[in-house]
């Protein structure tokens, strides 16, 4: 097994998904970045004690975020090769399933206007910290189009229908 510590970092840069050295700064690094954080707060909502069926929606959208990290981490050059590839990638199929999860907790409770005060429990504020991680993670995503990285539109709407979803499940959790 090859260690970790490649030192190829050490000046800077680091490598997109494949080969292409970019600064450590870039805003494609900044955006996987973020959109890391943000399955490291979802990782962390999973530790509190949720429903079965929570929990299995959030691995899931832990694994389409892992899927969207290397879709984002390929230079605009690479995406047909991306693409083509075997890499798992999202599909309309995992956007469909926050919109029925969304659903499902908008008829459970409807949706009140207006700002939240998170820390309402433990459970709630993991969710809301995991919200406006998301929400961080959508712009740095959205700020890759003027500098040349265009992502597909899903990408983009998937990170959006997340935040709203972990919206709700936070005032669902805030509930009992």
């Amino acid at each position: 097994m090859s260690s970790i510590t490649t030192r190829g970092g050490d000046d800077g840069t680091t490598s997109l998904l494949y080969g292409q050295r970019v600064a450590k700064y870039h805003p494609q690094i900044e955006a996987v970045g973020a959109c890391d954080e943000l399955n490291v707060a979802l990782g962390a909502v999973r530790l509190q004690k949720l429903a079965p069926a929570s929990d299995t929606l959030l691995r899931q959208v832990q694994e389409n975020l892992i899927a969207l990290m290397g879709e984002v981490a390929c230079a605009e050059t690479d995406v047909p090769k991306f693409l083509e590839s075997k890499f798992s990638r999202l599909e309309a199929a995992d956007l469909a399933r926050l919109d029925a999860a969304a659903a499902a907790l908008e008829a459970k409770h409807p949706a009140s206007g207006g700002w939240a005060t998170p820390g309402g429990n433990a459970t709630a504020t993991a969710l809301d910290l995991a919200r406006v991680t998301a929400r961080r993670a959508e712009r740095r995503l959205v700020a890759l189009a003027p500098v040349g990285r265009h992502l597909r539109p899903l990408v983009l709407q998937y990170v959006n229908r997340l935040s709203d979803l972990l919206w709700l499940m936070a005032r669902d959790a805030e509930r009992g």
